[in-house]
């Protein structure tokens, strides 16, 4: 069980008047969550403080050994002007995952979530109320003390920032082009592509780079083993619709166990559609893909919550997804979860927490 102080800023910024330029993670709030973790003490020094930079030893483990994880949720306003979270126990949850794997010590889930609750009422003010925005919620956890030589840090600053953001993409809810990875892997079974672990990204970015000179948005990764089988997209989990059923890749430990991947596949069973996790071939959706039977495509995750897919690019040929346009299940699907996170439509799933 942590305690906090709370730190109130003296002088705060100038809040964004034009919610449509909002963009993604460019604005950042008056205030942020922090403390410390010194082994002997456990978590100490929490306080809500102003927004400000903190000082890094040059010989950080951080900086050099990687030890670094994070989470990210939304605060949304409701219709009736309240604040809630969509699901914020499942990130508390996954973030001691992380924590584990990467060796960084665990948080008290219940006392952490009570301190974002916290952030969030003092800078309540900064959640933007425009269709398609929301407050991102960022929580961060590093190793800080200096050393050379590869060791589990006795060290590590947690903290959590918030911004103000608008679509993901710039282009909104826009089917997007994306390129199938064939010679780099994200991760293997028995690595880390399970954990929310920043190096999982690091990886990823000579990808990424690469698929922006075929013009496309994201990389769809393939299994690090046989580069066959179908792993997640960029930074979201992914979704086939083919012959009538969706079907994901399962989690295995290579995979991120995305929240708003559990959330598509829950409302899925409640609204009849058939869900299958198992392995997806590469070839199996381009087959799908040549008779027809490949419907949709579409990432899901936290930042984006729905991402249509219109056309795949694989070894320098384009296939069209279905018409190349967003489909009726992803489009239903982003519907309702927005719906849920924003208190336009009843919550039956008990996934929203007040603020």
């Amino acid at each position: 069980m942590i305690k906090w102080e709370t730190i109130r800023a003296d002088v705060l910024k100038p809040k964004p008047t034009d919610e449509s330029a909002l963009g993604f993670g460019k604005i950042f709030t008056d205030h942020m969550f922090f403390m410390r973790y010194d082994e002997g003490q456990g978590w100490h020094d929490a306080r809500i403080q102003p927004y400000q930079e903190f000082s890094l030893n040059p010989a950080a483990m951080v900086l050099h050994y990687g030890q670094a994880i994070f989470e990210g949720l939304k605060a949304y306003c409701n219709t009736d002007g309240g604040i809630q979270l969509f699901r914020p126990e499942q990130n508390m949850a996954r973030f001691n995952r992380s924590a584990e794997r990467l060796c960084i010590p665990a948080i008290d889930e219940a006392s952490v979530l009570d301190a974002l609750k916290a952030l969030v009422r003092v800078d309540a003010d900064w959640i933007p109320r425009g269709e398609g925005t929301s407050l991102y919620i960022r929580p961060t956890g590093i190793a800080v003390d200096p050393g050379l030589g590869v060791r589990v840090a006795n060290s590590y600053y947690f903290f959590i920032i918030m911004s103000p953001v608008g679509s993901y993409y710039s282009g909104g809810l826009k089917p997007t082009k994306i390129l199938v990875e064939n010679e780099y892997v994200r991760a293997v079974r028995g690595g880390m592509g399970f954990a929310k672990a920043a190096g999982n990204y690091a990886c990823s970015l000579i990808a990424d780079h690469t698929a922006k000179k075929f013009g496309c948005d994201q990389v769809l990764w393939l299994d690090g083993v046989e580069r066959k089988y179908i792993e997640e997209v960029g930074a979201m989990n992914v979704f086939f619709k083919i012959g009538g059923e969706l079907i994901t890749p399962p989690l295995a430990g290579s995979i991120l166990g995305g929240i708003t991947r559990d959330s598509i596949i829950q409302l899925s069973h409640k609204n009849g559609l058939t869900v299958r996790e198992e392995p997806l071939s590469i070839d199996g959706v381009l087959a799908a893909q040549k008779d027809g039977t490949l419907e949709e495509v579409f990432g899901s995750g936290t930042a984006a919550v729905i991402a249509p897919v219109g056309t795949l690019v694989y070894k320098d040929t384009e296939y069209c997804v279905g018409d190349g346009g967003m489909g009726p299940c992803a489009l239903s699907l982003f519907e309702e979860l927005t719906g849920i996170q924003k208190g336009i439509l009843p919550d039956s799933m008990g996934w929203i927490q007040q603020i």
